[in-house]
């Protein structure tokens, strides 16, 4: 049985020590997903007592959870670089400074936040890393695209499937109002090459691979310790 105390443990510790980076003055990119909203929590609590900072949210989901810590929040787009960015991977491949995310559907926001940043921090808890990468990659499509991404898709060595959403009749819609796409590619040996494709795809908004972003991964343990690895 998975020890969900535990994953939970880490995924606490990994978002923390990450979110100990930001001084005061810093402008933070706020990632989305539960790892990533330990670290805004985290910062909420600095920002009562005292620390000065500005996060710019990745999400809908991010932007009220910032609210609610009581973290002041700037526009993504009157932003044109952060001092740091805090997010989460679904996997996170450490020797090719590789990820995939996109599990929230904010994955476009995710990258432009990602790259805007002097600090790129990726927090996950162990059972997120794979070497090679083997989780689906999810792209973002313009509605009138998707059958033509889903044969480019395939063309490409995928098996993509519309995602639906919860608790609603329909496929899920992002912030950006688009479609995702979940798509199969078993093992990705090169994730550069694979991201340059998918790219360069018509119809593509944005896909889930970040493929030299990262500065630093930490991992969480559940005993509360954490490994922070130098990607750059």
């Amino acid at each position: 049985m998975k020890n969900t105390e535990g994953t939970e443990a880490a995924k606490r510790a990994a978002g923390e020590a990450a979110a100990a980076e930001v001084a005061d003055g810093d402008r933070v990119g706020l990632g989305t997903g539960s790892t990533a909203a330990h670290a805004i929590r985290d910062l909420g609590e600095r920002v009562a007592e005292g620390l000065d900072i500005e996060g710019v949210a990745t999400s809908y989901q991010s932007r009220a959870l910032a609210r609610e810590a009581g973290i002041p929040l700037a526009s993504l787009s009157d932003v044109a670089r952060v001092d740091v960015a805090i997010d989460g991977a679904d996997q996170a491949a450490p020797e090719s400074n590789a990820l995939v995310k996109g599990g929230g559907a904010a994955h476009a926001r995710e990258k432009v936040v990602a790259s805007a940043a002097d600090e790129f921090l990726v927090v996950a808890d162990d059972s997120k890393l794979a070497d090679p990468l083997d989780h689906p990659v999810p792209v973002e499509v313009l509605s009138d695209a998707v059958a033509r991404v889903e044969r480019a898709l395939r063309d490409a060595g995928g098996d993509p499937t519309l995602r639906e959403a919860e608790r609603k009749d329909g496929p899920v819609i992002t912030d950006n109002g688009n479609l995702v796409l979940d798509c199969e590619f078993g093992a990705i040996d090169a994730p550069a090459s694979l991201a340059r494709t998918l790219s360069g795809t018509p119809g593509v908004v944005e896909h889930g691979l970040f493929v030299g972003l990262a500065d630093e991964l930490y991992v969480g343990e559940a005993d509360g310790a954490v490994a922070v690895r130098s990607l750059k």
